[in-house]
């Protein structure tokens, strides 16, 4: 559950428990945190500053993400954030039961632990499908992202997350990784903050167009992700949005960059809105090849995957179509 943050007893009470958790970016010590600002208690000893009552806790010396930028905006994003309007958002990308589906999943998987702690990477806004760990009477769920927002605790850049060592039970990272300089490194930071056998559930593109400009650097295979996730145990992996998702896209950017319009992109495109429901059927292994995006559900292993067994991860993709499908990046 959210801690609220419309009192000073709660507001007192949400830092005590992100102070129990955080961990200074440059040397790795305990952090002191307040409503002005925050301090390491390590080795650095230094200082950080605040921004709408969160901790910034970043690294600007090694860090896509400005300083002077950040605080300038107040926190806010770089980037205009809420893209299509709902309506046409949900005519020509769906929902997200992919995410639906595992946020119930992750909810129950935990159940069995006691105030069991979930890390939501990219958490400035809710993804979509995303609504059953947000609604959650048992996870104790804390938000980050590189600007502010009424979701998230801290700011930080997840290549060098401000958690102290195994501080969380598990991890969700939705249309996250594509937009990491050094897609390793964060998840290499986020096996350090899992405590062993910690959960993830990562969505990503593979091939969806471009989205948020600059800020989009990476794609991957179903076999390339599964190696990028290495150290973790497959539970579950598949295709969050197929072909038909994926020839929707292409049409919309084919057109804009003919045209340079969105607009006029947007309007030719509309009457094949039905390609995407096309996800649903098909052989998976088909789909994957296909997909505009992919998911992994794993758990932290001591036994990471070699990678002569990524020939047969390949053949093994079962011959099914996906449970649920037709999705949109975030």
């Amino acid at each position: 559950m959210r801690l609220e943050r419309d009192s000073p007893k709660v507001q007192s009470e949400r830092e005590t428990k992100i102070e129990e958790l955080l961990a200074c970016p440059m040397c790795g010590g305990m952090m002191k945190v307040s409503s002005e600002e925050s301090k390491c208690a390590g080795k650095c000893r230094r200082q950080f500053r605040n921004v709408m009552g969160q901790p910034v806790l970043i690294d600007f010396s090694n860090s896509l993400v400005s300083e002077l930028a950040l605080f300038q905006r107040k926190g806010g994003s770089v980037l205009r954030r809420g893209g299509l309007p709902k309506l046409l958002s949900r005519i020509l990308s769906g929902g997200n039961p992919v995410a639906a589906r595992f946020a119930a999943r992750l909810d129950a998987d935990l159940r069995g632990l006691s105030n069991p702690r979930l890390l939501v990477i990219g958490g400035g806004e809710k993804g979509k499908g995303t609504d059953a760990i947000y609604s959650s009477d048992h996870l104790e769920l804390f938000g980050t992202d590189i600007y502010a927002s009424e979701l998230t605790h801290v700011v930080a850049d997840a290549h060098k997350l401000p958690f102290a060592n195994e501080a969380f039970d598990a991890v969700w990272i939705q249309a996250v990784l594509e937009h990491v300089l050094e897609p390793k490194q964060v998840v290499s930071e986020i096996k350090r903050i899992l405590k062993p056998g910690g959960v993830i559930f990562a969505d990503t593109p593979f091939l969806w167009p471009v989205h948020e400009g600059a800020y989009d650097f990476t794609r991957w295979t179903m076999n390339g992700y599964r190696w990028l996730l290495r150290d973790f145990d497959e539970i579950e992996s598949g295709y969050s949005s197929g072909a038909g998702q994926n020839l929707l896209l292409a049409i919309r950017y084919a057109i804009r960059a003919w045209t340079g319009s969105g607009a006029l992109a947007l309007c030719f495109t509309l009457p094949f809105f039905w390609l995407r429901f096309l996800d649903r059927f098909g052989p998976k292994r088909s789909q994957l090849d296909a997909a505009a995006g992919i998911y992994f559900y794993g758990r932290l292993s001591e036994n990471p995957l070699v990678a002569q067994a990524l020939p047969r991860y390949y053949e093994n993709q079962l011959s099914s179509t996906n449970k649920l499908s037709s999705c949109s990046p975030n």
